[in-house]
């Protein structure tokens, strides 16, 4: 039975080696067929690989809906064979971690609404539950020798101060909660006074309190009180422990305190933890936003900070495999910036850091097992490429092309595996050595895309008035005919410091779908976008609309010249940022026949107050709504402030528990114009928050894509035979 699966594998595996011979176009429910990998790990000896694969499914609930299903898959990398599926509940099953022998794979899984630990033998049979946590458990690592796991729960400041096992003296934090007319936060103190509405102080208080518990009301003392769908006074910190993994283990609090630790590892002796995160015991951490690295016992004593600055953030640790190196991150906590890429003793000190420079941003840092490289993705022009640097010479050798997308990867020895988004497929999984060479594909989990005729982006450049290089891709309607014009599509991208390209995943499926439908489709990354460096990034500093607007537009009209696009059927979208920069266009250019702009940023005054990502207004102009100065750029560079210019029939989305943006502003863009007689129409999709076209509710997506192509379809013009 193995070799004839071997057999299917190669079969399949060769098929996708010949040219689309096929035209079926990309439809709407394609969007449900794509399957994604990620959280790639490997064993010790580098001969298993496990990583998970994110499905959506149909709802058995609901046969007109659709969830997220992710489930955990290994593959040998020795032998050419079929990933095997390890996980098949109903619940998700995330973030693998392979036992040092590589005989178990601990992950996580929800029950009862919690994280959960399981364990699941090699040997077969059905995973075995490790914690039944009252605040769950997720992100597990094994400790070297495979008799502890380490794992983190996030604790709400409620539930720290009545922990009598966790918080034995029912300590309350140093620094203020900020509550009015309070002192040293005696407000957080037990008051055992009985509800009673008509008693005296302190039984009112009770009675206030109890309703603020029945979620009868909800009483903000934060700065940061919006989360990604709701506001919320809660304050949530990060403890680690570690459980024994024999039956019946109960867990064991490694980290104390008020503060937010974010990750951790053992060192390779297992006698110490590295820790990243913030901890802060006089200031609030609404207000504290540096991070630093610490060292502690395997215990969680002698807990100590290895590197950390005020105003610094130092994050993404990672220890090489020998103990003796620690590679992490550093950047500014308030700036638009490029984090630096830092190498230091794990026991020397800030003088011994050695910054590798790389104008990128960086993350995934994974050490080779000799500690003679580093590795690390970076976006970068309009991929996410591979990298390493040589730690003798401090040189980055970029190991992959800027064309593809690298989106989870692992290394051990000459092994490396990882997972890659391209235009022809937008997940799969493959094999290579640590120089990136010799490449195995190991998956077939989208190759439906083989029956599907793609359009291929074409890569552009221009340079504008700044003498900044803009790179911008054209994609051609799948039906295209030499001589015929065509409707031309502008696609924005968000952030403003994001980046698209053909090895970014979220766009492949919208940019296909519209090619498939008769359009042609137009997209850059305009100054201030990621994957360019730093002085890119900070190329609209002051200046989101104008400068911005100029380099895509000219994108627009560089690809017009080319002959093809029909100039009077222009149509233009873009999300969050991109929303904001879809309305500033048409506030200020009437070519378009029609316009989407999802969740935007319209009133930048207002965003600072409704949006979860207000400090976008600080850092990219230089103060608050208050301040004259601020205040004046603030509204010169809100599109709000030129909305009786709008002519541009649009159309609004956003949803309805979006606070990161907030949606007031969408309401009062929809408001405005119709009182100002334009055409507009706006959609709210109950429920979703901004991450709605990537991660959110599958029929809200297709919704949002659909009625995007049926209201440009109500002005392109019909006359034109394309």
């Amino acid at each position: 039975m193995r070799e004839f699966s071997v057999l299917l594998f190669f079969i399949a595996t060769l098929h996708t080696s010949f040219a689309q011979t096929t035209t079926e176009p990309v439809i709407i429910t394609d969007m449900l067929k794509i399957k994604t990998i990620s959280n790639i790990t490997l064993t010790k000896d580098g001969t298993k690989a496990a990583f998970t694969v994110t499905s959506i499914v149909a709802d058995q609930n609901n046969t007109q809906d659709y969830k997220y299903n992710t489930q955990i898959y290994s593959a040998s990398t020795v032998k050419t064979a079929v990933p095997v599926q390890l996980t098949t509940s109903k619940e998700d099953a995330i973030k693998p971690a392979w036992s040092p022998d590589g005989k178990q794979l601990a992950f996580t899984r929800s029950v009862a609404d919690k994280s959960q630990i399981f364990i699941l033998s090699m040997d077969g049979g059905e995973p075995i539950q490790l914690t039944s946590f009252k605040y769950g458990a997720k992100n597990p690592k094994w400790s070297p020798d495979g008799n502890k796991i380490l794992f983190s729960s996030s604790i709400s400041l409620q539930e720290l101060i009545k922990d009598s096992i966790l918080n034995k003296p029912h300590s309350i934090p140093t620094w203020t909660m900020e509550k009015p007319g309070f002192n040293k936060n005696e407000h957080l103190l037990p008051n055992n006074s009985k509800p009673n509405p008509n008693g005296d102080l302190s039984e009112i208080r009770a009675y206030l309190d109890k309703n603020a518990i029945d979620k009868k009301a909800i009483v903000l003392n934060k700065l940061n009180f919006q989360n990604e769908s709701s506001i919320s006074s809660e304050m949530n910190f990060n403890y680690f422990f570690d459980i024994n993994t024999t039956k019946d283990s109960l867990p064991r609090l490694l980290t104390k305190g008020f503060y937010n630790l974010t990750d951790a590892e053992y060192t390779p002796d297992g006698k110490q933890i590295l820790f990243s995160g913030a901890i802060d015991s006089i200031q609030n951490p609404d207000r504290s936003l540096e991070s630093a690295i610490y060292l502690a016992d395997s215990d969680g004593g002698n807990f100590k900070m290895i590197v950390g600055e005020k105003d610094k953030r130092y994050s993404n640790a990672s220890l090489s495999h020998s103990g003796k190196l620690v590679a992490f991150l550093s950047s500014n906590t308030s700036f638009v910036s490029v984090p630096k890429l830092a190498i230091m003793p794990i026991n020397g000190t800030e003088k011994d850091m050695v910054t590798i420079p790389f104008d990128r941003e960086k993350s995934n840092l994974t050490w080779s097992t000799n500690d003679k490289y580093l590795y690390f993705t970076a976006q970068s022009n309009g991929g996410t490429t591979l990298n390493r640097v040589n730690i003798s010479t401090k040189e980055v050798e970029a190991l992959s092309s800027t064309e593809i997308g690298i989106t989870s990867y692992d290394i051990v020895n000459n092994t490396l595996v990882y997972s890659k988004t391209e235009v022809q497929n937008p997940s799969e999984l493959y094999f290579t050595n640590s120089d990136f060479k010799k490449h195995r594909k190991g998956s077939n989990f989208n190759d439906w895309v083989l029956n599907k005729k793609l359009s291929i982006p074409e890569k552009n450049t221009f340079i504008n008035e700044l003498g900044m290089t803009i790179e911008y891709w054209v994609m051609k309607p799948i039906n295209y005919k030499e001589g015929e014009k065509y409707p031309l599509l502008l696609e924005i991208h968000g952030g403003p410091s994001a980046m698209w390209g053909p090895g970014q995943e979220s766009m492949w499926h919208e940019y296909q779908y519209f090619c498939s439908k008769g359009y042609g489709v137009v997209y850059s990354n305009p100054r201030g976008s990621g994957g360019y460096g730093l002085d890119f990034l900070r190329g609209n500093i002051n200046d989101w609309g104008k400068g911005p607007s100029s380099d895509v537009l000219t994108a627009l009209d560089k690809t017009v010249e080319q002959g093809w696009a029909d100039p009077a059927n222009l149509l233009i979208t873009g999300g969050s940022y991109a929303g904001y920069l879809t309305a500033w266009i048409i506030s200020h250019d009437n070519r378009f026949k029609a316009a989407c702009a999802q969740r935007g940023v319209y009133d930048l005054p207002t965003f600072f107050g409704e949006g979860n990502a207000w400090r976008l207004v600080p850092n990219y102009f230089g103060g608050y709504p208050w301040e004259p100065k601020v205040k004046e750029i603030l509204i010169r560079e809100s599109p709000s402030t030129y909305v009786e210019n709008i002519k541009t029939p649009l159309i609004i989305f956003h949803g309805g528990n979006d606070r990161r943006t907030g949606f007031v502003q969408g309401e009062m863009m929809f408001r405005s114009l119709k009182v100002l007689g334009c055409p507009v129409e706006y959609v709210v999709h109950p429920g979703a928050t901004h991450e709605i076209t990537r991660t959110g509710d599958n029929r809200q997506r297709m919704d949002q894509m659909l009625r995007t192509f049926e209201f440009f379809e109500r002005y392109i013009d019909k006359n034109k035979d394309n």
